[in-house]
Order: C-alpha cells, then structure tokens, then sequence
C-alpha cells in the first residue's frame, strides 16, 4: 500500500477485512496435507513437511494465482467506480500473492517444528476415523457414490442451478451503493426567489424545532442563505440507538409536511457518483438519488413536460421529494423595444441595454475605505424608482442626434418573472428532475420512471436522459460485465497453464455458474440489493468457490497418475480433500461474519459484500463436491469418446467406467 500511494481508508481496510479469511487458506491446504502425512503415514513431521508441501505446491499455486486474477480487472476498471475500487483491488491481490509465499515457506518450517506424531491421536490413531467428522465423511461418501452412478441426474441438476440465475436475476434489486445508516442526514429548504435573508431565517426557524423534536437527533447545524437554507441532523451513534436513520428520515418529512410555502427535501448518504451541481441543489449529494434531465429546444415545451412527468412520478410508490432545478421565479424587468421607432430617433439598442445595466443593476464606480474596512460605491437607481416601470419610462438615454430620448417613447417596460438560469447539455437546453428513494432500489426507480416517460409522448427533438447515480450505475453495470467476462478468461488461462490441460479448467469452472444463483439467493434472503459491493463480493466469489474444486481435480490427478482408476480416484481424492475443503470454507466464512454483521456507520456496505461470500460458500458448498466429480468423469469419457459409444453411452448414464484408460501414446500428453 505504501509503495502505491494508497492510504487506510474504507476501501483499503475493506481488503485487509476480507483478506482475513482468505489468506489463511493455503496455510491451512499445505498444514492439513502435512498433518495428513503424520496421521496416516506414520511419516516423521520434518519430512512429511517437504514431501507434503511439494505435492499439494500446484494446487496451492493454482488456487492462489486464480483468486489473484479476479482483482485485476476490478482494480482497472474504468469510471468513478473503477477509481473507487482500485485501492482495493491491489491491496487484496498482494496481501494474496503475500499469503502462498508464506505457505510455501513459514508453514512448511512452523510444520517441521511444532507438529509431533503425538498430534495425530493417542497411540498414532488417526482422528479422522473418529468422531462427527468421520460420520460426515461417511454421509458425503455414501453421496458421492450415488452421484457419481447417477451422473446424468447431477448434471441435469447442475444444468437447472446455473440456468436459476436468469430467473433470480430480475428479483434482486439493483442500486449504485446501499442505502446505509449514516447517523446523519440533511434537508434543503428552497424558498420562493426573491425571498430575504432575515425571512428566511424565520422560516428555517420553526423547521429547525421541528428536527430537534425527532428522537435520537442529536445535532443541528443551519447554513441560511437568501430563499434557501440547509440543516445538517446529526443522530445518536448507531451503536446507541435502536431506530434507524431511514425511519427518522420518513418521520422528518411527515412533520415538514405542514409547511406548504417551501420545497423541502430530506436526504442523506455519500454520493459516488459525482452528482452535478444542478442535482446538489435539490438536496445534497446522494446515491439514493434518481437524476432525470428533460432535453429539447424550448425552454416552454421542456417546462410543460416537466410538470407532467413530475406528477407522475410522485404518484409512484418510493419516489419522494420530486423536485425540479429549474425555478421559473426570478423577478425581472423585461423591456420590449419597438426596433423600427427606436431606429427612427437614432437610438442604439447597445446604448440603451447599457444604461438600463447600469441603473438597474448597477456599476461600481469606486471604493470607499473607512479604518480597517472597506466599501465598494456602486451607482445605480434609487430602490423605489427602479422597482417601478412607470418611473423608468422618464429615463432619458443618449440618440445619434444628439439628443435624449425617454425610453418610454421606443419600448414598454413591466414586471415579470423568469428562470432563474438555463441549464443546458450537449448544446440542448435541460430542465432537471431529481427524488429522492425510500425502500425502492434505484434500478427499479429507473425502469418506473422509463414507463411514465412513455406515457406523456415526447415530441421529436425532446429526450429524457438519466444522469447522476443513474449514469454512474450503467456505467458500472457495464464495467462490472467487462471485468467478470475477463476474470474468467484470465481463470481459464492460469489453469490451463498450471494444470497443462485444456480440459480439467473447464471442470474447475463448473463451480462458477454454480454459485452465481447462490450468491443471488443469500442477497434476496438478507433483503439486499446487487451493487457494486455486492458485485465485488461476487467476483470474489467465483475465485474462493472454485479452489475445492481444484483440490478434488488436482488430487484425483494425482492418484491417477500412481496406476488407481478413475472411479476409485475420484473418491478417494473427495475424501482425503473433504477435510481441507471444510476447514478454509469455515475460515472464510468465519472472517467474514464480523463484516456480515457489523454495526456502525458504513457497515451495511460492507455487509453486502460479506453477504454474498458467506452465502453463495456455503449454499454452493455440496454441489461443488457432488458436482466436481460428475464433471470431471464425463470430460474424462470425452477424451475417448467415439461416435460408436454413443449408443452404448446413453444406454448406461449412471455408470462409470470400470477400466484403466490406455496408455498415451508416444510423444502424448498424459493430462
């Protein structure tokens, strides 16, 4: 981290959270082979910590190098989101990379020194014969068999669970970050244009006692501005307090309700999204935060449809505070000059514009300094007469005759009322529409939103374009599809050259679609939402899930390549992994549980995260070592598969080969 640049923050102490139980678990792959070699061997633990390291090296590496690959898409993201995460994508791919140096060499020498032959039981026993272990290795063997005689069952089942994804998929919401509890919270209050400091003031006030009325409000800090003002509410800390931030949130504008004369809105969150400063206007940054521009020609039209969309969207349920950025309440002097008169008496409009500008608005003409202060002198009409068109019709302006003309005598002056500015993007006019979401998934805001921009039938040269969160959500979608499509090239890739096959990764990564609808399933049962968080953990998922099955690959390799037959292999290697795969599947389930179910502000981010590891490990978990084996004996049948067998083949689904496959021939891949 230090020779990156990167500092502890969120992102990186998040990396160093999760790495917890992941980096332990080629110590624990290369300890329990070790053990092993102690326990059932007999052999001396010096040895048995060379001997052991060496055969389990490839699979450790295999494991290590494949997780490493994950985070380098994700650290070279591109976008704000990518930014955001790059930290932690290098922090966790080297504290990985760190963790199989030390497996390869502090666990073998800490092996060589402390374990004793006393260890592995009294009288040499092994303890895998006894106890609950042994009775779970008994179940999973007495599992293994059946699947691995109903093989086209399993498959077909395997087939089912990865195909749930597509229908999981639509049912998990979608958002940019969570809605987390932040103990804080912010409302903007927008009063009508012209309105001045000292009433503002007023108004704020009453709001303010409001706020301090709400339970667990602990701090109120109100910026006051002409026709706007913001109040900071700082709550209780999490840890002390038992109602969220969310639910004080939904009580704070039920008791704003009464104040009909301003627009008022409440929010609260960090935005990551780098919402534009239109968008800040309405409320503060937040990710919880729907952005829509309205784009067209005339600013006339793009008001009509504004106003209209407006209406429909507050009638959807979880869209609250719907506002606008467009304020059409700025009072000005508008001044509708007759071209052909004003011509005729040798007036110029520049002229004319430049003197109105200076009465009315005024120029600074000097400075005038009193002691250690100092006062800009500005020259301009007096209030009463320049508030009144009636009067700035006798103002006199300067003709090309050289004469004064009364304004009054080439344009007609009134009163009126304007935008306060126009926004414009991509060269196109813009009125903007934000709201704020309550318990609705901004994926879901978005597709709502879609329908009632349907429905009002922009005309030709009109859009709406989401923008803000929205934007920065798509981008990230978009990204995040780039980076998991990549992941599993680069998986395929380190695999193949580890294993020297093109076949057995393709049986690893039979694990990966099995635990995307895991992964999915845990969020929907924790009420969570797909973000990027969540997105991250699932990544991270589909390195962690299939280090079992390279275990089971990588040992019934082994066994095969010393004269066993495939069947016999294939279970003797499950049993001899099952410990270790249960032994690194509690040790990340464990290091994730303080994340899954941490409390504080920021917590239910990271949670999300945690969430999606611990359930889609656990829920994948049996398939992988029911699966794994199916897997791998029907590429095994592939190798030597001929159109006559095809027959034959399908006629015995369920059975394994019983015969040792034939030697290579010369100058052929054994693998």
């Amino acid at each position: 981290m230090k020779a990156c640049g990167f500092t502890l923050n969120n992102m990186t102490m998040l990396a160093l959270s999760l790495a917890t139980g992941i980096v332990i678990d080629d110590a624990i792959v290369v300890l329990e082979n070790v053990f092993r070699y102690v326990e059932e061997k007999g052999v001396a633990p010096r040895e048995a910590a060379a001997v052991a390291t060496n055969e389990i090296g490839l699979a450790v590496m295999a494991t290590t190098l494949s997780l490493v690959v994950i985070f380098l898409p994700v650290a070279f993201m591109t976008g704000q989101v990518g930014r955001y995460f790059y930290s932690f994508g290098i922090a966790s791919a080297a504290a990985i990379m760190i963790s199989m140096l030390v497996s390869f060499t502090l666990t073998p020498a800490l092996c060589a020194a402390w374990l004793r032959k006393s260890d592995a039981g009294p009288h040499g026993g092994s303890t895998k014969s006894r106890g609950f272990y042994a009775r779970m290795d008994r179940v999973y063997g007495r599992m293994l068999a059946w699947s691995l005689h109903h093989r086209a069952l399993m498959l077909l089942t395997a087939a089912a669970v990865s195909i749930s994804a597509i229908l999981l998929f639509p049912h998990v919401g979608k958002e940019l970050v969570p809605d987390d509890d932040q103990s804080e919270f912010s409302v903007n209050i927008k009063l009508p244009k012209g309105t001045s400091l000292m009433r503002t003031d007023q108004y704020v006030r009453d709001i303010e006692r409001d706020l301090r009325g709400l339970p667990e409000v602990q701090t109120i800090f109100t910026n006051v501005n002409f026709s706007s003002a913001n109040v900071y509410v700082g709550m209780t800390p999490l840890e002390s307090r038992r109602i969220s931030q969310q639910d004080v949130m939904r009580r704070a504008r039920i008791a704003l309700r009464r104040y009909p004369g301003a627009r008022i809105s409440v929010s609260g969150g960090t935005d990551l999204s780098g919402a534009s400063s239109a968008g800040q206007r309405g409320g503060g940054g937040s990710s919880n935060r729907l952005y829509l521009l309205i784009q067209g020609p005339e600013i006339e039209q793009l008001q009509t449809y504004s106003a209209a969309l407006m209406d429909k969207i507050r009638t959807l349920p979880g869209l609250v505070d719907v506002d606008t950025g467009f304020e059409p309440t700025q009072p000005e002097l508008r001044v509708n000059i007759n071209r052909a008169r004003a011509a005729d008496l040798g007036v110029d409009i520049d002229s004319l514009a430049s003197s109105l500008r200076v009465l009315v608005g005024g120029e600074e003409v000097s400075k005038f300094k009193e002691g250690d202060d100092q006062f800009v002198v500005r020259l301009r009409l007096d209030e009463a007469y320049r508030n009144n068109p009636a009067l700035m019709g006798d103002l006199l302006v300067p003709s090309a005759s050289q004469r004064v003309v009364r304004v009054s005598d080439i344009a007609q002056l009134r009163l009126g009322r304007g935008p306060a500015s126009i926004d414009r993007y991509n060269r196109q006019r813009q009125i903007s529409i934000f709201a704020n979401l309550d318990r609705l998934p901004l994926g879901e805001a978005i597709a709502a939103v879609r329908l009632k921009v349907e429905e009002i039938n922009l005309m030709p040269g009109y859009q709406a374009v989401f923008g803000s969160s929205a934007r920065t959500l798509d981008e990230a979608s978009n990204d995040f599809v780039i980076a998991v499509v990549l992941a599993v090239v680069f998986i395929y890739m380190v695999l193949a050259s580890q294993f020297n096959s093109f076949v057995h990764p393709l049986t690893i990564m039979t694990a990966l679609p099995l635990s995307l609808p895991a992964g999915l399933l845990a969020l929907m049962a924790f009420g969570m939402t797909l973000n990027v968080y969540s997105a991250i953990g699932l990544m991270m998922l589909f390195g962690i899930v299939k280090k079992n099955s390279i275990l089971q690959v990588d040992y019934t390799n082994t066994l095969r390549s010393q004269g066993m037959e495939r069947h016999e292999a294939l279970i003797a290697a499950n049993h001899v992994r099952l410990r270790p795969i249960l032994m690194t599947t509690v040790a990340i389930v464990a290091g994730m549980l303080p994340i899954a179910f941490g409390r504080g502000a920021g917590a239910g981010s990271c949670a999300s995260m945690a969430v999606t590891i611990i359930g889609g490990q656990m829920l994948c978990l049996l398939l992988t070592l029911l699966i794994t084996p199916v897997v791998y004996s029907y590429f095994d049948d592939l190798r030597e598969w001929r159109p006559a067998h095809l027959f034959a083949w399908l006629r015995t689904p369920g059975r394994a080969r019983a015969t040792t496959p034939p030697p290579p021939a010369p100058g052929e891949s054994s693998v």
